[in-house]
């Protein structure tokens, strides 16, 4: 049978991808080496966190499936950050192992335009440069207009354990041995990364007594702007907090020589996490510390599986137990699965598109981890986008590329195409120059707007953004025209709430601009006939309304230059005085504008100056 798309590989990247294309009405066939481990987490058990909170409500905002998936999945949610200000709130839960995979393997199962295949995809079809179909590890060969690889970890995966290397990939599942082979051979630049992941605890050997308990928030919260809660706040499961001791590290450094990061192996080439480093990596680079946060986090309801967050490591699994035992309330616990780390192939992201098509076989797009990035939620964006694009372009329309003061996830795309990575990426709320603009509250009025046109937001959830955009306009109107007078009792209430007291009349518009005063304190005055949501809303433009004009004209600038396009035919051996660091760059990255070029290491000022007077002169093009 004949696709119009086919999905390698089934993780967070694979199910978005997936659903986006069978959604907008694309025959797509999703191939993965395990049907029973699709949407699986085999790392930490929590969707969200800081700046990949907000990637989840984008991915919503765009008609994605995992913060609607997390909704009715989790066990535990809150608001991280939620004392700081609103550019780096962001949400985290605790997520169900057993759950979360089985809701999303349901939603797949039963969506139309979608067939299911258990089988490992070891070679690609191309014809003049085009992707033309796929063939599995049987020989089989199933043609298609459309390919993206989401493939994860499995490229010839090595588990790495003190001085073992084992080819398997995470839960001793079978790799890929060929793909990343047939990838080199089309030309790609194939690189060696490494992840890893901590000890799985027995709960019921862990003295929670000598631990510190974090549960989630009493307030209501969902990922996606369109559920209402399906928890009840009193049974989320708590989490708990505990710090490595003195003689924790003593023992990482007594037996240091014995990671396979620090010797245990002579033959690792892939590059570790630098955001997310192995505990022994810690105790090395933060010699200073005396103690490193670590948290025990509950894998699901329906097992008794505790996740040590923190304390990931490739230590031999008798010095794993030395470490495990030396924690507080450790002491006697029990070691369900030992941590390990893992190598895998991925490609360099500069062979990308901001599409996510690869700019070496036309129709091939990939995403995920295969593109250097490490983290559910960046995975799952990227799958959402590739979708996106690959129907896109089966439907002569468009692409949709998110600018940087338009998404995280344009963030995301954009540094990977344009720098690359050296190490797993991971979004961090430091990354994007426009966080202000890009808060976890305001990821819908952003982005629905796209998901609508595409086809992921139906008419119904449309029409409630609409709604929404409409109150939130009435709720400044209201505040614009509603005025307090310096009477006795207004002036009494100012005092009581330790703000200024008034000589003139003040609209409550201005009124909210104090740090003091909140949306909740405006109803002394009067009564706000608005949900919480659209309260949020107005509260955060009005009180940052100058922070937000100011990131606003700084985006402006940015646009500019990314209007400034460079034709895909330049040549840049031709520009006379261009740097030969800048130009090797320029040759590899091919950036589509002067913004992306501004980006590219190695790219500097004068540089610039120079490409932009060789397109005036050369392609008469003008630039103001």
């Amino acid at each position: 049978m004949e696709y119009e798309v086919i999905v390698v590989g089934g993780g967070h990247a694979g199910c978005e991808a997936a659903l986006a294309t069978s959604r907008l009405g694309h025959k797509t066939l999703l191939v993965t080496g395990n049907i029973k481990n699709i949407a699986d987490m085999p790392c930490n058990p929590s969707i969200g966190g800081s700046a990949k909170g907000i990637v989840v409500r984008e991915i919503d905002a765009l008609g994605g499936e995992m913060g609607n998936n997390a909704d009715k999945s989790h066990i535990q949610i809150k608001m991280l950050n939620s004392s700081k200000g609103p550019a780096v709130r962001a949400l985290r839960a605790q997520a169900d192992k057993i759950t979360y995979p089985r809701n999303m393997q349901e939603t797949l199962n039963n969506q139309e335009n979608l067939d299911i295949k258990e089988s490992l995809v070891e070679d690609l079809i191309t014809e003049d440069g085009r992707i033309t179909g796929v063939i599995l590890e049987n020989n089989e060969k199933i043609k298609c207009k459309s390919v993206i690889l989401t493939t994860g970890t499995y490229l010839k995966a090595d588990i790495l354990i003190g001085s073992t290397r084992h080819r398997e990939g995470p839960h001793g599942e079978r790799p890929s041995q060929h793909l990343s082979d047939a990838l080199a051979r089309l030309g790609f630049k194939v690189i060696r990364l490494k992840t890893g992941t901590p000890q799985r605890i027995d709960k019921n050997s862990i003295d929670f007594s000598k631990t510190q308990v974090e549960t989630g928030d009493n307030v209501f919260h969902t990922f996606s702007y369109y559920n209402e809660p399906m928890y009840k706040i009193e049974d989320q499961v708590p989490c708990h907090l505990i710090y490595t001791t003195p003689k924790t590290h003593q023992i990482i450094r007594d037996n240091l020589t014995k990671s396979s990061m620090y010797g245990g192996l002579n033959d690792i080439k892939g590059v570790g996490p630098r955001y997310c480093p192995s505990i022994e990596d810690k105790i090395v680079r933060f010699s200073d510390k005396e103690r490193h946060q670590l948290f025990l986090e509950p894998e699901s309801l329906y097992y008794d599986d505790i996740y040590l967050q923190g304390f990931s490591t490739s230590m031999p699994h008798d010095i794993q137990e030395q470490m495990v035992h030396s924690l507080p309330g450790l002491e006697n616990a029990k070691i369900l699965k030992y941590a390990y780390a893992i190598e895998y192939d991925a490609i360099d992201a500069k062979d990308l598109k901001q599409t996510l098509e690869t700019k070496i076989i036309e129709n091939l797009y990939t995403a995920g981890q295969i593109n250097g990035t490490s983290g559910y939620e960046e995975a799952a964006c990227q799958g959402l986008i590739a979708g996106i694009n690959a129907a896109l372009k089966l439907e002569n329309r468009e692409p949709l590329i998110l600018k940087r003061n338009e998404a995280y996830i344009g963030v995301l795309i954009d540094d990977l195409v344009t720098k690359g990575v050296r190490d797993p990426y991971r979004l961090l709320t430091s990354r994007a120059e426009y966080r202000l603009l890009l808060r976890h509250d305001n990821a819908d009025l952003r982005l629905s707007e796209y998901g609508h046109q595409i086809g992921l937001i139906n008419e119904e959830k449309y029409k409630k953004l609409q709604t929404k955009k409409q109150e939130i306009e009435e709720l400044k109107n209201l505040l614009k025209t509603n005025k307090i007078t310096p009477t006795k009792e207004t002036n009494e209430f100012l005092k009581s709430i330790n703000s200024a007291q008034i000589k003139d009349g003040l609209t409550l518009y201005d009124l909210l601009r104090r740090p003091e005063v909140s949306m909740e304190t405006l109803n002394h005055f009067i009564e706000i006939p608005y949900n919480e949501l659209v309260k949020e809303q107005v509260e955060i433009s009005i009180k940052y309304e100058g922070y937000i004009k100011k990131a606003e004209k700084e985006a402006e600038k940015m646009l500019n230059l990314e209007n400034k396009k460079i034709p895909e035919d330049i040549d840049y051996d031709k520009i006379h005085n261009l740097a030969s660091e800048a130009k090797q760059k320029l040759k590899e990255v091919r950036p589509t504008s002067i913004g992306q070029a501004i980006r590219i290491s190695g790219v500097n000022p004068a540089d610039i100056s120079i490409i932009m007077v060789y397109l005036k002169k050369e392609y008469n093009h003008e630039f103001k």
